[in-house]
């Protein structure tokens, strides 16, 4: 769940619930959803939060296209002299420039935009230099910092930002180029006559169109015998929905000493800004405009993490399910051999005739009663009675079951999650594969603990002196044992002779308890020693279990997709009001 309370804002708690989203497993679509998570986080960090704070904040224009298209050669031209660097070496733009009116400098230095990138101030050139020579050589250490450089030239309430290729060579000159025009209020896209049908900025057209971000299109080097570019252009801006995005032509021309633009070819560009910057109304519409749209995809972006995160959480809690089942039917089938007879076999039976005889089952109940205090007179005297050896065989077979039956959930446990796609990605230690390093003691714990259980239950039954007396006479551990037998006998897991034998001992075994407590005592005894000893086979088997839970459970944590789906809902509803 998210940690959020009631007095956050839509924005506040769905950028919360998405920081927590968890998509650790490597199913089909967690790639591309972790990839709109993180754009989410920026977006949300970079623009939509300090524009919802503030709508008649200055305006971000982006000046972005392909490599070479001349964006640094355009903006130099809108502030009438050389304040970015160019030149034929690719890529050309390593550090974002931003231009901005020096009234309007306090809007940019801070964090309210663009929080991740560390702040630079540029230094003026000096007047004459040609603009290859203009500012600091480009140093891609610092690609993660944007130059701020205030001019007279630029309208305010307006910022011009020079950013890198969005199809640079290098990564990261991409990702900063995507990130700066995540953040712009709107986008001036460059492209030439010869390159305006490259795919990659069409992309990033198509973003702008979902957005409804206020974009301009500068077709620049237009060659006279070109002129039908632009007519195709603008059917392809129709096509995707930007049929109202302004066009500016720049003919191909020489760039003068300065290699600079001629003024008049960027002056209908120049004054489009300055009319946006100009008129308030319609910057809060423009900010508007942007912002709205940018809510709208984070919305979009939202669904497909939440998505994902449904992927996520039903394959972890199918995995949890499988694994648990492994588990569960491991302590069934020890439960079950306590039940069918299985405990009661070979040895066990032998020591057990060897203590109790099976030649007087049937005699009366005193007579019975006489003969097995007798045999346990005699076994105190040293005779061979052999009642330990009965317990140690059956104490034996049921740690037996416990320990085979655990090595054989865990290696199940540990195939399925080898050949799970989703748990390809987990760091399972391989020791899942085999029982838990301490269950043998556990194990032994488990059967001492239930046989003490069963002894004082034995005490606390003794109700009246001559109960007292019989259960003295016979021996605590020999009724103990015998209750066991009870529990355990049954004819369905043995065969032939083995029926006969178990059979009789059983009420040999039961006889003897009844003589001792009652009927409906040696009943209420056997039920709840019964439910006992499958209590805590259960408890053994879940903390087998919790070894893979330890694993599983944590990819069930933070919020799902309802979580996420009602926080972007809320907040779109929010904006568009």
């Amino acid at each position: 769940m998210s940690d959020t309370t009631p007095d956050t804002t839509p924005l506040e708690r769905l950028r919360a619930a998405i920081a927590e989203v968890h998509l650790p497993l490597e199913l089909q679509d967690a790639p591309e959803a972790r990839l709109r998570a993180r754009r989410s986080l920026q977006q949300i960090d970079d623009y939509i939060a300090p524009r919802l704070e503030n709508l008649d904040a200055p305006l971000l224009a982006v000046v972005g296209g392909s490599t070479g298209a001349g964006k640094s050669t355009l903006v130099n031209a809108l502030v009438g002299h050389p304040v970015t660097r160019t030149g034929a070496i690719r890529p050309t733009t390593r550090q974002p420039i931003l231009l901005h009116n020096p009234v309007d400098r306090d809007s940019f230095t801070g964090t309210r935009v663009l929080p991740e990138l560390a702040r630079i101030t540029g230094v003026p050139v000096k007047e004459g230099t040609p603009s290859r020579q203009a500012g600091a050589a480009p140093d891609a250490k610092l690609i993660s910092s944007v130059v701020l450089v205030g001019d007279d030239a630029v309208p305010e309430q307006l910022a011009i930002l020079d950013a890198p290729d969005v199809d640079s060579i290098a990564d990261e000159n991409r990702a900063l180029a995507e990130q700066l025009l995540q953040a712009a209020d709107l986008w001036i896209f460059v492209t030439t006559a010869n390159r305006y049908a490259d795919a990659v900025p069409w992309k990033h057209l198509d973003a702008a169109s979902q957005r409804d971000m206020t974009v301009a299109v500068v077709l620049n080097r237009v060659p006279e015998d070109a002129r039908e570019v632009e007519s195709d252009l603008r059917m392809m801006l129709d096509e995707r929905g930007l049929g109202e995005a302004p066009i500016f032509v720049i003919p191909e021309a020489p760039l003068n000493e300065l290699d600079m633009l001629p003024e008049e070819q960027v002056k209908p560009l120049r004054e489009w800004l300055a009319e946006i910057a100009n008129d308030r109304a319609t910057r809060r519409e423009v900010a508007r405009r942007s912002v709205a749209g940018a809510v709208q995809q984070l919305a979009r972006d939202t669904a497909l993490v939440a998505n994902a995160r449904r992927s996520q959480i039903d394959a972890a809690s199918d995995l949890a399910t499988l694994v648990k089942a492994k588990h569960d039917d491991a302590a069934a089938r020890v439960i079950d051999a306590t039940k069918d007879g299985a405990l009661l076999r070979a040895e066990v039976l032998a020591r057990w005739q060897d203590y109790i005889g099976t030649s007087d089952v049937f005699r009366t109940l005193e007579a019975w009663f006489g003969r097995a205090r007798d045999a346990v007179t005699s076994w105190v005297q040293g005779k061979p009675a052999p009642i330990r050896e009965v317990e140690r065989e059956i104490e034996h077979g049921l740690y037996s079951v416990i320990i085979d039956e655990a090595g054989r959930a865990a290696g199940e446990s540990w195939q399925t999650l080898r050949h799970s796609q989703a748990a390809a990605s987990l760091k399972a230690d391989p020791s899942l594969g085999r029982e838990s390093s301490g269950l043998d003691e556990k194990a032994s714990r488990l059967i001492r603990d239930w046989q003490f259980e069963l002894m004082q239950m034995i005490r606390e039954s003794a109700s009246s002196k001559r109960v007292e007396a019989r259960l003295l006479s016979l021996g605590l551990n020999a009724v103990t044992v015998a209750l066991m037998v009870a529990v355990f006998a049954s004819t369905s897991g043995l065969t032939g002779g083995e029926i006969a034998i178990a059979g009789g001992s059983a009420v040999v075994g039961q006889k003897l308890l009844e003589t001792v407590f009652g009927d409906e005592t040696v009943r209420r005894m056997a039920k709840k020693a019964r439910e006992d000893l499958e209590w805590r086979i259960d408890e053994l088997f879940e903390h087998e279990y919790a070894r893979y839970a330890a694993l599983i459970d944590p990819l069930l944590e933070g919020p799902d997709d309802s979580e996420l789906s009602s926080a972007a809902s809320e907040l779109a509803s929010e904006v568009t009001r």
